[in-house]
Protein backbone atom coordinates (compact mmCIF):
# COMPACT_ATOMS: atom_id res chain seq x y z
CA UNK A 1 0.00 0.00 0.00
CA UNK A 2 1.48 3.28 -1.01
CA UNK A 3 1.11 5.59 1.58
CA UNK A 4 2.63 8.71 0.20
CA UNK A 5 2.51 10.58 -3.10
CA UNK A 6 1.23 13.63 -4.96
CA UNK A 7 -2.16 13.16 -6.13
CA UNK A 8 -3.45 14.38 -9.51
CA UNK A 9 -6.46 16.41 -9.97
CA UNK A 10 -9.89 15.20 -10.90
CA UNK A 11 -9.92 17.21 -13.62
CA UNK A 12 -8.00 19.60 -15.42
CA UNK A 13 -11.25 21.94 -16.12
CA UNK A 14 -13.64 24.14 -14.45
CA UNK A 15 -16.73 25.46 -15.33
CA UNK A 16 -18.17 28.90 -14.77
CA UNK A 17 -21.16 28.69 -16.68
CA UNK A 18 -20.34 28.29 -20.22
CA UNK A 19 -16.84 29.41 -19.44
CA UNK A 20 -14.35 26.77 -19.08
CA UNK A 21 -11.59 27.61 -17.14
CA UNK A 22 -8.74 25.20 -17.94
CA UNK A 23 -5.36 24.45 -15.52
CA UNK A 24 -3.31 24.30 -18.29
CA UNK A 25 -4.17 27.67 -19.71
CA UNK A 26 -3.95 29.68 -16.36
CA UNK A 27 -0.72 28.30 -15.59
CA UNK A 28 0.67 29.38 -18.97
CA UNK A 29 -0.98 33.09 -18.60
CA UNK A 30 0.35 33.12 -14.72
CA UNK A 31 4.06 32.63 -15.97
CA UNK A 32 3.51 35.06 -18.51
CA UNK A 33 2.23 37.66 -16.13
CA UNK A 34 5.40 36.99 -13.57
CA UNK A 35 7.51 37.17 -16.24
CA UNK A 36 6.46 40.64 -17.17
CA UNK A 37 6.28 42.17 -14.14
CA UNK A 38 9.56 40.54 -12.96
CA UNK A 39 11.08 41.30 -16.10
CA UNK A 40 9.79 44.93 -15.78
CA UNK A 41 11.70 45.45 -12.50
CA UNK A 42 14.98 44.29 -13.98
CA UNK A 43 14.87 45.88 -17.10
CA UNK A 44 14.35 49.29 -14.66
CA UNK A 45 17.06 48.54 -12.41
CA UNK A 46 19.15 48.20 -15.82
CA UNK A 47 18.19 51.75 -16.93
CA UNK A 48 15.04 51.39 -19.07
CA UNK A 49 12.11 52.58 -18.81
CA UNK A 50 8.83 51.03 -17.19
CA UNK A 51 6.64 49.69 -19.44
CA UNK A 52 9.07 48.70 -22.12
CA UNK A 53 8.86 45.19 -21.34
CA UNK A 54 5.05 44.99 -21.26
CA UNK A 55 5.41 46.20 -24.41
CA UNK A 56 7.47 44.41 -26.21
CA UNK A 57 5.56 40.86 -24.74
CA UNK A 58 2.62 42.01 -26.66
CA UNK A 59 4.90 40.61 -29.85
CA UNK A 60 6.96 38.01 -28.18
CA UNK A 61 4.01 36.22 -26.03
CA UNK A 62 2.16 35.27 -29.57
CA UNK A 63 5.15 34.61 -31.13
CA UNK A 64 6.32 32.55 -28.63
CA UNK A 65 2.93 30.59 -28.11
CA UNK A 66 2.86 29.56 -31.90
CA UNK A 67 6.01 28.58 -32.09
CA UNK A 68 5.89 26.48 -28.96
CA UNK A 69 2.94 24.39 -30.23
CA UNK A 70 5.01 24.43 -34.00
CA UNK A 71 7.76 22.57 -32.43
CA UNK A 72 5.39 20.51 -30.69
CA UNK A 73 3.20 19.63 -33.88
CA UNK A 74 6.12 18.82 -35.96
CA UNK A 75 8.54 16.73 -33.75
CA UNK A 76 4.90 14.73 -32.65
CA UNK A 77 3.42 14.91 -35.68
CA UNK A 78 2.24 10.96 -35.35
CA UNK A 79 -0.56 12.42 -32.55
CA UNK A 80 -2.12 14.90 -35.00
CA UNK A 81 -1.30 13.30 -38.24
CA UNK A 82 -1.04 9.75 -38.34
CA UNK A 83 -3.99 6.87 -39.31
CA UNK A 84 -6.99 7.20 -37.20
CA UNK A 85 -5.79 10.97 -35.37
CA UNK A 86 -7.54 14.08 -36.21
CA UNK A 87 -5.61 17.11 -37.33
CA UNK A 88 -7.94 19.38 -35.91
CA UNK A 89 -6.42 18.57 -32.55
CA UNK A 90 -3.00 20.02 -33.47
CA UNK A 91 -5.12 23.59 -32.56
CA UNK A 92 -6.08 22.44 -29.12
CA UNK A 93 -3.06 23.96 -27.77
CA UNK A 94 -5.23 23.52 -24.12
CA UNK A 95 -5.00 19.82 -24.26
CA UNK A 96 -1.04 20.41 -23.67
CA UNK A 97 1.94 20.13 -26.37
CA UNK A 98 4.36 23.52 -25.94
CA UNK A 99 7.89 22.75 -27.05
CA UNK A 100 10.25 25.39 -25.03
CA UNK A 101 12.69 24.93 -27.93
CA UNK A 102 9.96 26.57 -30.47
CA UNK A 103 8.72 28.87 -28.09
CA UNK A 104 12.27 30.45 -27.12
CA UNK A 105 13.11 30.86 -31.32
CA UNK A 106 10.06 32.09 -32.40
CA UNK A 107 9.09 34.30 -29.46
CA UNK A 108 13.08 36.12 -30.17
CA UNK A 109 11.51 36.95 -33.16
CA UNK A 110 8.43 38.34 -31.79
CA UNK A 111 11.00 39.85 -29.24
CA UNK A 112 13.06 41.44 -31.72
CA UNK A 113 10.46 43.23 -33.87
CA UNK A 114 9.11 45.17 -30.96
CA UNK A 115 12.94 45.68 -30.01
CA UNK A 116 13.46 47.20 -33.43
CA UNK A 117 10.40 49.26 -33.19
CA UNK A 118 11.80 50.80 -29.63
CA UNK A 119 15.46 51.13 -30.90
CA UNK A 120 16.47 48.38 -28.17
CA UNK A 121 19.09 46.03 -28.24
CA UNK A 122 17.91 42.81 -28.43
CA UNK A 123 20.16 41.04 -25.76
CA UNK A 124 19.93 43.77 -23.54
CA UNK A 125 16.03 43.07 -23.41
CA UNK A 126 17.17 39.32 -23.25
CA UNK A 127 19.19 39.81 -20.40
CA UNK A 128 16.67 41.27 -18.33
CA UNK A 129 14.16 38.42 -19.24
CA UNK A 130 16.30 35.59 -18.67
CA UNK A 131 15.66 34.35 -14.95
CA UNK A 132 11.54 35.69 -15.75
CA UNK A 133 11.74 33.78 -18.27
CA UNK A 134 13.02 30.44 -15.91
CA UNK A 135 10.16 31.59 -13.41
CA UNK A 136 7.41 31.63 -16.17
CA UNK A 137 8.67 27.66 -16.97
CA UNK A 138 8.70 26.95 -13.25
CA UNK A 139 4.39 27.87 -13.12
CA UNK A 140 3.74 26.77 -16.73
CA UNK A 141 4.97 22.78 -15.88
CA UNK A 142 2.62 23.10 -13.33
CA UNK A 143 -0.20 22.92 -16.50
CA UNK A 144 1.38 19.06 -17.05
CA UNK A 145 0.30 18.28 -13.58
CA UNK A 146 -3.62 19.17 -14.44
CA UNK A 147 -3.50 17.56 -17.82
CA UNK A 148 -1.64 14.62 -16.19
CA UNK A 149 0.87 14.49 -18.77
CA UNK A 150 4.87 14.48 -19.41
CA UNK A 151 5.63 12.25 -16.35
CA UNK A 152 8.56 9.68 -16.10
CA UNK A 153 9.12 5.82 -15.22
CA UNK A 154 7.52 4.07 -12.29
CA UNK A 155 8.59 4.80 -8.95
CA UNK A 156 7.55 4.24 -5.47
CA UNK A 157 9.46 7.06 -3.74
CA UNK A 158 7.55 8.96 -1.28
CA UNK A 159 7.17 12.26 -3.68
CA UNK A 160 5.52 9.38 -6.82
CA UNK A 161 3.28 11.32 -9.35
CA UNK A 162 -0.43 9.46 -8.86
CA UNK A 163 -1.53 9.08 -12.36
CA UNK A 164 -5.20 7.72 -12.78
CA UNK A 165 -6.18 5.61 -16.10
CA UNK A 166 -7.37 7.62 -19.17
CA UNK A 167 -6.65 7.59 -22.65
CA UNK A 168 -2.79 6.64 -23.59
CA UNK A 169 -1.78 6.09 -19.61
CA UNK A 170 -1.94 3.76 -16.92
CA UNK A 171 -2.84 3.70 -13.52
CA UNK A 172 -0.02 4.03 -11.28
CA UNK A 173 3.05 5.80 -9.43
CA UNK A 174 5.17 7.72 -11.66
CA UNK A 175 8.36 10.28 -11.51
CA UNK A 176 6.69 14.01 -11.62
CA UNK A 177 9.19 15.21 -14.24
CA UNK A 178 6.67 18.27 -14.15
CA UNK A 179 7.59 18.96 -11.01
CA UNK A 180 11.82 18.24 -11.00
CA UNK A 181 11.51 20.72 -14.10
CA UNK A 182 9.64 23.39 -12.26
CA UNK A 183 12.12 22.87 -9.61
CA UNK A 184 15.25 23.43 -11.92
CA UNK A 185 13.99 26.51 -13.65
CA UNK A 186 13.67 27.96 -10.04
CA UNK A 187 17.06 26.84 -9.75
CA UNK A 188 18.38 28.44 -12.91
CA UNK A 189 16.52 31.80 -12.66
CA UNK A 190 18.49 31.88 -9.16
CA UNK A 191 21.98 30.94 -10.82
CA UNK A 192 21.23 33.73 -13.38
CA UNK A 193 19.99 36.17 -10.89
CA UNK A 194 23.04 35.58 -8.98
CA UNK A 195 25.56 35.68 -11.84
CA UNK A 196 24.56 38.78 -13.25
CA UNK A 197 25.07 40.86 -10.15
CA UNK A 198 28.41 38.93 -9.63
CA UNK A 199 29.77 39.17 -12.73
CA UNK A 200 27.64 42.22 -14.58
CA UNK A 201 26.66 39.73 -17.13
CA UNK A 202 25.30 41.70 -20.27
CA UNK A 203 24.89 42.09 -24.28
CA UNK A 204 22.96 38.87 -24.17
CA UNK A 205 25.20 36.65 -22.10
CA UNK A 206 22.43 36.31 -18.85
CA UNK A 207 20.20 34.96 -21.66
CA UNK A 208 22.68 32.50 -22.89
CA UNK A 209 23.34 31.28 -19.13
CA UNK A 210 19.83 30.48 -18.83
CA UNK A 211 19.57 28.57 -21.84
CA UNK A 212 22.43 26.08 -21.05
CA UNK A 213 21.80 25.65 -17.42
CA UNK A 214 18.35 24.72 -18.35
CA UNK A 215 19.22 22.56 -21.15
CA UNK A 216 21.56 20.81 -18.70
CA UNK A 217 18.84 19.69 -16.00
CA UNK A 218 16.20 18.97 -19.27
CA UNK A 219 18.61 16.33 -20.79
CA UNK A 220 18.11 14.47 -17.89
CA UNK A 221 14.68 14.96 -16.80
CA UNK A 222 14.25 14.36 -20.89
CA UNK A 223 15.81 11.35 -20.15
CA UNK A 224 13.22 10.04 -17.59
CA UNK A 225 10.34 10.60 -19.24
CA UNK A 226 8.35 7.43 -20.59
CA UNK A 227 6.12 9.65 -23.44
CA UNK A 228 6.33 8.44 -27.14
CA UNK A 229 8.94 10.67 -28.64
CA UNK A 230 11.05 10.40 -31.91
CA UNK A 231 14.83 9.13 -30.96
CA UNK A 232 18.28 9.51 -32.87
CA UNK A 233 21.38 7.20 -32.13
CA UNK A 234 18.97 5.64 -28.80
CA UNK A 235 18.31 9.33 -27.09
CA UNK A 236 15.36 10.83 -27.56
CA UNK A 237 15.46 14.03 -29.90
CA UNK A 238 14.70 16.42 -26.66
CA UNK A 239 17.76 15.66 -25.45
CA UNK A 240 19.94 16.23 -28.91
CA UNK A 241 18.49 19.43 -29.13
CA UNK A 242 19.14 19.65 -25.34
CA UNK A 243 23.31 18.86 -26.27
CA UNK A 244 23.41 20.82 -29.13
CA UNK A 245 21.14 24.23 -27.80
CA UNK A 246 23.75 23.72 -24.40
CA UNK A 247 27.00 23.74 -26.91
CA UNK A 248 25.81 26.56 -28.85
CA UNK A 249 25.04 28.74 -25.65
CA UNK A 250 28.45 28.24 -24.22
CA UNK A 251 30.48 29.28 -27.22
CA UNK A 252 28.08 32.37 -27.37
CA UNK A 253 29.31 33.19 -23.76
CA UNK A 254 33.22 32.57 -24.49
CA UNK A 255 33.10 34.68 -27.58
CA UNK A 256 30.74 37.30 -26.71
CA UNK A 257 33.28 37.89 -23.49
CA UNK A 258 35.67 38.48 -25.17
CA UNK A 259 34.63 40.23 -27.91
CA UNK A 260 32.27 42.70 -25.94
CA UNK A 261 32.98 42.58 -22.36
CA UNK A 262 30.99 44.13 -19.35
CA UNK A 263 27.52 45.55 -19.75
CA UNK A 264 25.89 47.77 -21.74
CA UNK A 265 26.07 51.30 -20.01
CA UNK A 266 22.72 52.42 -22.25
CA UNK A 267 19.91 49.61 -22.65
CA UNK A 268 17.04 52.16 -24.13
CA UNK A 269 18.87 55.35 -25.16
CA UNK A 270 14.89 56.58 -26.00
CA UNK A 271 14.75 57.29 -22.48
CA UNK A 272 17.95 59.67 -22.26
CA UNK A 273 16.49 61.59 -25.76
CA UNK A 274 13.02 62.05 -23.54
CA UNK A 275 14.89 63.12 -20.78
CA UNK A 276 16.38 65.85 -22.43
CA UNK A 277 13.50 68.07 -24.03
CA UNK A 278 12.18 67.95 -20.56
CA UNK A 279 15.43 69.40 -19.13
CA UNK A 280 15.38 72.02 -22.25
CA UNK A 281 11.89 73.50 -21.49
CA UNK A 282 12.64 74.07 -18.15
CA UNK A 283 15.83 75.75 -18.32
CA UNK A 284 13.66 77.84 -21.52
CA UNK A 285 10.70 78.38 -18.89
CA UNK A 286 13.20 79.97 -16.06
CA UNK A 287 15.71 81.59 -18.60
CA UNK A 288 12.57 83.51 -19.52
CA UNK A 289 11.40 84.14 -15.71
CA UNK A 290 14.94 85.92 -15.56
CA UNK A 291 14.66 87.99 -18.12
CA UNK A 292 11.19 89.16 -17.15
CA UNK A 293 12.67 90.21 -13.92
CA UNK A 294 15.73 91.71 -15.01
CA UNK A 295 13.29 93.84 -17.41
CA UNK A 296 11.30 94.94 -14.65
CA UNK A 297 14.47 95.73 -12.55
CA UNK A 298 16.08 98.14 -15.20
CA UNK A 299 12.40 99.74 -16.21
CA UNK A 300 12.70 100.55 -11.73
CA UNK A 301 16.05 102.04 -12.12
CA UNK A 302 15.05 104.23 -15.27
CA UNK A 303 12.41 105.79 -12.92
CA UNK A 304 14.51 106.46 -10.02
CA UNK A 305 17.26 108.26 -12.02
CA UNK A 306 14.41 109.92 -14.47
CA UNK A 307 14.37 114.04 -13.19
CA UNK A 308 11.61 115.02 -10.76
CA UNK A 309 9.37 117.54 -12.19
Amino acid sequence: MDLAYIPSPSTGVIHLGPLPLRGYAFCIIIGVFVAVWYGNKRWVARGGRAGTVADIAVWAVPFGLVGGRLYHVITDYQLYFSDGENWVDAFKIWEGGLGIWGAIALGAVGAWIGCRRRGIPLPAWADALAPAIAFAQAIGRWGNWFNQELYGKPTDLPWALKITEGTNREAGLYHPTFLYESLWCIGVAVLVIWADRRFKLGHGRAFALYVASYCVGRAWIEYMRVDEAHEVLGLRLNVWTSVIVFLLAVVYIVISSRVRPGREEIVEPAAVETAKPEADAEDAVEGTEHEDKKAETDTESAKNSSPQG
